[in-house]
C-alpha cells in the first residue's frame, strides 16, 4: 500500500470510528488496530488522532459546502434554488451519514472552520447574497435578507438532523414539504407538495377544480334558500287577513 492508499483508509477508519465515538471516545490505538497497522503510522501521517479528525472534518465540510453552494446556482427560479438545496443536503445525508455525525457533533477549538455552525454560517452567506439581489429587484428593504437567510437554513439543517436518525419519509417528499412551507407559508401549504413542476401544476388543477365544484355547490344551495324563502313570502301574501273572533253581546 502507498502512502497516499495509507493515508486515504486511516482516513476512511477515522470517520467511521469519529460518527460513533467522537474524538474524545476515540483512541490513536483502536485507529491503528482498525488499520491494521502501528501508532506510529497514524502518527507519521496525521501527526496524531487530532490531525487525523481536523482532516476528516475538514473534508467533510468542503464536500456538503460545495454540494449546497452548487446547487444553490445553479437554478434560476429561487423555488428551484431551494429545492435543489434542500435536496442536496438530504442527499448528502443518506449518502454519507458518518460525514453528516461528525459535523453536527463537532465542537472541537483544534478543527478551524470545520464545524457545523460555521458550515451553516457559509451556507447562510451565499444563501443571503441570492436573497438581497431579490429584495433589491422588489424594492424590499434587503437589512432583512440575513434574517430571512438564517431562518430558511436553520430550518432546512434542523431538520436534516432529525431525518438523519428517522430517514421517513422519503428525500424527495422531506425536500417537497421544506419547500412548502418555506415558499408557501403556512397559510398557502399545498396539500401534496412535490418537487416535480407537472405534478404540482396538476395539484393546483385538481385544487381549482374542487374550488370551483364547490363554489358553484354554495351558489346552488343560496339560490335554492332564496327560492325557498320568496315561495314563503308570496305564500304569506296571498292568505286572508284574520278575523278576529267575537262573541254576541247578550242584551
Amino acid at each position: 500500500m502507498t502512502g497516499k492508499e495509507r493515508r486515504e483508509q486511516l482516513l476512511d477508519i477515522g470517520r467511521t470510528l469519529f460518527a460513533g465515538r467522537g474524538l474524545d471516545g476515540t483512541s490513536v490505538e483502536e485507529i491503528a488496530s482498525a488499520a491494521g497497522v502501528s501508532k506510529p503510522v497514524v502518527y507519521e501521517h496525521f501527526g496524531g488522532k487530532e490531525g487525523l479528525y481536523a482532516v476528516v472534518v475538514d473534508r467533510e465540510f468542503e464536500r456538503l459546502l460545495s454540494l449546497v453552494t452548487e446547487a444553490l446556482n445553479s437554478a434560476v427560479h429561487y423555488r428551484s434554488k431551494l429545492e435543489k438545496a434542500a435536496l442536496a443536503l438530504l442527499e448528502y445525508i443518506e449518502e454519507s451519514p458518518d460525514g453528516f455525525r461528525i459535523l453536527v457533533r463537532d465542537s472541537h477549538g483544534g478543527t478551524g472552520t470545520g464545524s457545523y455552525a460555521s458550515l451553516l454560517s457559509e451556507i447562510a452567506g451565499e444563501v443571503e447574497y441570492i436573497l438581497a439581489q431579490e429584495f433589491d429587484r422588489h424594492d424590499y428593504d434587503d437589512k432583512f435578507a440575513p434574517l430571512y437567510a438564517q431562518s430558511l437554513v436553520g430550518m432546512v439543517a434542523l431538520t436534516g438532523q432529525w431525518w438523519l436518525d428517522v430517514r421517513k419519509p422519503r428525500r424527495e417528499e422531506v425536500a417537497a414539504h421544506i419547500v412548502n412551507l418555506a415558499w408557501n407559508g403556512l397559510s398557502g401549504l399545498e396539500e401534496r407538495p412535490s418537487l416535480d413542476p407537472r405534478r404540482r401544476r396538476k395539484e393546483m388543477e385538481r385544487i381549482e377544480k374542487r374550488a370551483e365544484k364547490a363554489a358553484a355547490k354554495a351558489e346552488k344551495a343560496e339560490e335554492r334558500a332564496a327560492a325557498k324563502a320568496e315561495k314563503a313570502q308570496r305564500k304569506v301574501r296571498r292568505e286572508p287577513d284574520a278575523e278576529p273572533d267575537t262573541e254576541p253581546v247578550e242584551g
